[in-house]
């Protein structure tokens, strides 16, 4: 296991601060040493097992081995083989088992999830913080482990107002177990580990392409009744299956060189997406794009040597190293998007380097304000990129559909409704993202919040838009007199009123638009910027700094307080060879 790995258990992870202690021998002069390169935990698979024909092969490079680590009867047991496959069986049950948990709030992001865990955990409620499909915040089950219990918590939460609160559940007739076969024998284990003496390894999942990734792995069980795949790989050679997936193969070197350090940086500032699962990372956008090693790009190689251990910092801390494809213009603060305290580091920046917009003078968050900038499409360092300027329509059917799906994935009495009738932006912020979205239906109303939005509405592709409606006749004038004003017929005289077939969503940027744009990264690379200039510029005030003794990889929500039995264990320490 990676020093990482075990640094600490993983349930502690989620409330307690990360002060690294990287014990470095030698030289005062941490850049003059070999750069630390810890393993990290990553859920290359997440849910194998959904399927019940789920299969992994796995083979070694010509010349090499695999070795299966696992244990029988309680003693541990090793074999090499040229080929393993991974497969699930279906275990049928004596007696049905009810299975069941406290989903307190649904979310789109981890951000705004854990945000969520924190509030309900100074409420006095125990949290875990889930992602069975969207991120989810649980009550903790161990904590709330019988039927009585869960009952109560909800039925005290919905006399409070809480009605979003839900307890979801299965009956289990039968369940996934894991097995492996090597040489003609199956070995049906919950959890087994495999090793290649040169740490690479082939993998073909369910008869697809054969790719080929770094590390040791081991497949475990996780919180939603199936397996996960977990790649436990050093963090140098994991960028190699990231950066160049995030910011394409054709980026000029200064902005790969950027996009190196903020993976670098987000990777290990967020080590505790995943405490539920005994694992760290994922391999989709919910964390970083991760393919392994088939796909390296030399540029990606060359960038990821040339930054070798540097990470971005503020006060001694990681950043929240957040990037999107495209901002619009102009980036976004954290709080623009996500529930939670704004970062000092991620402030609006205007994404230009000649184009001069006074956001005091003239802040986003008023309509007119927002329609004038959104109708400025040259001079920014985006300018070039499809995505920079969109405008994509739904149908009220369209628009109904997502947020019936919406609404029922979060159990709202509201997802019985038939029809949207109506939309309504009614709070930007400053930077022009979307913070409060009124939804009309034929049943009642609710507001979208933040990034909600874009999880309940299916045409636009950032918060930064506004709406038009589309209607079957041409509207009366005053339907026209305010932006966004009209939100139902109904507003309009019985006889005159048009009728309303759907909205277009007008806007820009593709993502949430905080911090780094990649697309403006380009830009800002071919006219000559270093990667340190292209960092500054989207994270002003941070400093670079190599993996080192004492860095925060993220703070503490919860304090800890110390006592005479806890001094020594409040903030542990992990330690790096």
């Amino acid at each position: 296991m990676g020093r990482i790995g075990n640094r600490m258990g993983m349930g502690f992870w989620a409330k307690q601060a990360m002060v690294v202690s990287l014990l470095v021998a030698g030289s005062s002069s941490a850049w003059a040493q070999t750069p630390l390169n810890p393993d990290i935990q990553i859920g290359l698979i997440q849910r194998f097992g959904e399927e019940a024909d789920d299969t992994l092969v796995l083979t070694p490079l010509t010349g090499d081995t695999l070795t299966v680590s696992f244990e029988t009867n309680g003693q541990p047991q090793t074999l090499t083989t040229q080929q393993l496959t991974l497969e699930i069986g279906l275990e049928p049950l004596a007696e049905p088992v009810l299975q069941e948990w406290v989903v307190l709030s649904s979310h789109r992001s981890f951000e705004s999830a854990e945000e969520s865990a924190l509030q309900w955990q100074e409420r006095g409620i125990a949290t875990e913080v889930a992602q069975p499909n969207a991120w989810q915040v649980w009550a903790k089950r161990s904590d709330y482990n019988t039927p009585l219990l869960r009952r109560l918590l909800l039925e005290s939460l919905h006399g409070e107002g809480h009605a979003n609160t839900f307890i979801d559940s299965r009956v289990l007739k039968e369940v996934p177990r894991a097995a492996f076969i090597a040489d003609g024998y199956r070995y049906s284990r919950p959890q087994f580990r495999i090793t290649s003496a040169n740490r690479r390894v082939q993998i073909v999942e369910n008869g697809g392409s054969r790719k080929l990734f770094g590390g040791d792995f081991r497949l475990q069980p996780n919180a939603y009744g199936d397996y996960t795949l977990v790649n436990q790989v050093p963090i140098e050679l994991y960028l190699r299956g990231v950066v160049p997936h995030e910011i394409g193969p054709s980026a000029p070197q200064a902005a790969v060189q950027a996009q190196a350090v903020l993976a670098r940086t987000y990777a290990l500032r967020n080590l505790r997406r995943f405490a539920i699962d005994n694992y760290e990372l994922c391999a989709d956008t919910q964390c970083q794009v991760y393919r392994g090693l088939s796909g390296t790009v030399e540029r990606a190689d060359r960038a990821i040597a040339a930054t070798q251990g540097q990470v971005l910092t503020y006060n001694n801390e990681l950043i929240d190293a957040l990037y999107s494809s495209t901002t619009g213009g102009i980036t976004a603060r954290f709080s623009d998007v996500w529930n939670g305290f704004d970062r000092p580091y991620l402030q609006p920046v205007i994404d230009s380097v000649i184009t001069s917009w006074d956001l005091a003078a003239r802040p986003l968050s008023d309509e007119s304000n927002f329609r004038a900038f959104i109708g400025l499409d040259t001079r920014f360092n985006e300018d070039d990129w499809p995505t920079f300027r969109w405008q994509r329509s739904g149908t009220l059917p369209e628009i109904t559909a997502g947020v019936r799906e919406y609404l029922t994935n979060r159990s709202n009495p509201l997802a019985s409704l038939k029809t949207v009738t109506g939309l309504t932006v009614t709070e930007r912020s400053n930077t022009g993202r979307v913070q409060t979205l009124l939804v009309n239906t034929d049943i009642g109303d609710f507001e979208l919040h933040k990034n909600e939005v874009v999880s309940a509405l299916i045409p636009p592709r950032s918060q930064f838009f506004y709406l038009e409606p589309m209607y079957g006749q041409p509207a009366p004038a005053a339907a026209n007199s305010a932006p966004d004003a009209v939100s139902t017929p109904q507003q309009i005289p019985a006889e005159k009123a048009p009728i309303l077939k759907g909205y277009t969503f007008i806007g820009g940027g593709f993502g949430h638009g905080v911090g780094m744009s990649q697309t403006g990264s380009y830009r800002l690379g071919e006219i000559g910027w270093p990667y340190q200039r292209i960092l500054q510029f989207y994270y002003p005030n941070t400093q670079l700094l190599p993996i080192s003794n004492d860095l925060v990889f993220w703070p503490d929500p919860e304090p800890a307080i110390e006592t005479e039995t806890e001094a020594d264990t409040a903030n542990p320490a992990f330690s790096l060879p």
